[in-house]
């Protein structure tokens, strides 16, 4: 396989990590834009010939760090947060991003270190951090639109162990919107493909005409909604998927979306 296509499939997944990472599809495919740019221009920005994956990762984080997004990067840690070593404060380093790249991207302890120029050990510091953070979550009451019965199950005992409850179980887009006609999540957690064969992006559609409510999607074929060519999810996980992971993301979004609304 030429080198260039080898640094295009790995693109989706890393639109996947940028908007996670910064809570917008916009802001996240701008950085990879300008990541793919550096490549064009020089595809030895990325290092060795084999390491395509890592290399754009390190490269989107030199860009991003660089960039206005760096400030919002270095947000003081609120009362009661993980805290973390004053060297990677200094370097602008969040436990955030190492829980995403280890959690969400697979990246193994090594690949992550690289990634964001630390060592082991500190990614080590950063996912404990991270992972502190998550284990004392503000309740929340979260939305699930799923089909399946065995998967909305185990979506639901996921949420129930990390503190939250499930507002309702949706299997259809008519049932989502119904599920809130009275109340309003703190986040939706949906499936693309529905019972009725409706689509749960529609039913998310319907949602946020009335509430403006973060949102995950779980699809077997994320591939679909990373192209970066019209508006699509900036939350996504993949089905099958990892429980950790999915615990990883809810955390994140709500995180996110607890320091949006102090700001």
């Amino acid at each position: 396989m030429a080198r260039s296509q080898q640094i295009v499939q790995h693109l989706p997944f890393l639109r996947r990590y940028a908007r996670a990472l910064t809570g917008s599809q916009s802001s996240g495919d701008a950085a990879v834009r300008s990541v793919l740019e550096a490549v064009i221009q020089d595809q030895n920005v990325i290092g060795a010939s084999g390491q395509e994956r890592v290399g754009l990762y390190r490269l989107f984080h030199v860009i991003w760090t660089a960039g206005e997004s760096a400030t919002k990067r270095r947000v003081a840690k609120a009362p009661g947060r993980a805290a973390i070593s004053s060297k990677l404060a200094t370097l602008g380093v969040v436990p955030r991003e190492a829980l995403l790249l280890t959690m969400m991207e697979g990246f193994s302890p090594e690949e992550t270190a690289t990634i964001l120029n630390c060592n082991v050990q500190d990614v080590v510091e950063l996912v404990d951090a991270a992972m502190t953070e998550l284990r004392a979550p503000v309740p929340a009451q979260i939305l699930i639109i799923e089909d399946e019965p065995v998967i909305s199950l185990d979506l639901s005992q996921l949420v129930t162990e990390m503190g939250h409850s499930v507002m309702a179980v949706a299997r259809t887009r008519a049932e989502a919107v119904e599920a809130v006609r009275d109340a309003r999540p703190a986040l939706i957690l949906a499936d693309v493909q529905l019972a009725d064969d409706s689509s749960g992006i529609d039913a998310v559609a319907d949602i946020l005409e009335k509430f403006d409510v973060p949102t995950v999607f779980i699809t077997a074929f994320p591939e679909r909604l990373l192209t970066g060519d019209r508006a699509e999810p900036a939350y996504l996980i993949t089905k099958p998927f990892v429980p950790q992971n999915v615990k990883t993301v809810v955390g994140h979004v709500l995180s996110m979306a607890e320091e949006a609304e102090a700001a």
